[in-house]
Order: C-alpha cells, then structure tokens, then sequence
C-alpha cells in the first residue's frame, strides 16, 4: 500500500492509504505504485486518479507537483472547480 496526500491551497483533499495513483505528468500520464523509485516531478493539466479500498477516486488538477519516497506519494496541486 502507498500513503498518499494530496494537498491545495485550501486545504487537504486527501490523507489515507491507496494501492495506486494515477497522476498527468508534463509529458503524460504516468502510474505510481507500491515500491515506486523516489521522484519529484511536475504535474500538467488533467486528473489524478487514485484507487482506495472504497473503488476509484478523482481529482480534476490543473498543474502541481508530485513527491515519491518510501511509498509515500505527496501531492500539492490546484484543484479546478
């Protein structure tokens, strides 16, 4: 399982476990899972998709940034809507 935040500038959007996250890299989509390398990387316009034990979720971003350590996933982003 991955710890996943996703943090705007309002407030958290989410703090939980999740078994992936999908996120709209600069130049595409790209999948995180459980033992992923450590990256930081930024985030174009799009939708992070991340799957709890509850089904699929998504955000709807309109740029950020993403954190990849340890199986932890830190999200900070503009939330559109």
């Amino acid at each position: 399982m991955l710890k996943l935040k996703i943090v705007t500038p309002e407030r958290i959007a989410y703090d939980g476990e999740v078994s992936s996250v999908l996120v709209p890299g600069q130049k595409g989509q790209f999948e995180i899972l459980t033992g992923h390398a450590p990256i930081i990387s930024s985030l174009g316009k799009g939708v992070v998709e991340y799957a709890t034990n509850d089904g699929k979720h998504q955000v709807q971003v309109s740029g950020g940034f993403v954190a990849v350590q340890q199986n932890e996933v830190s999200l900070c982003v503009e939330v559109e809507g």
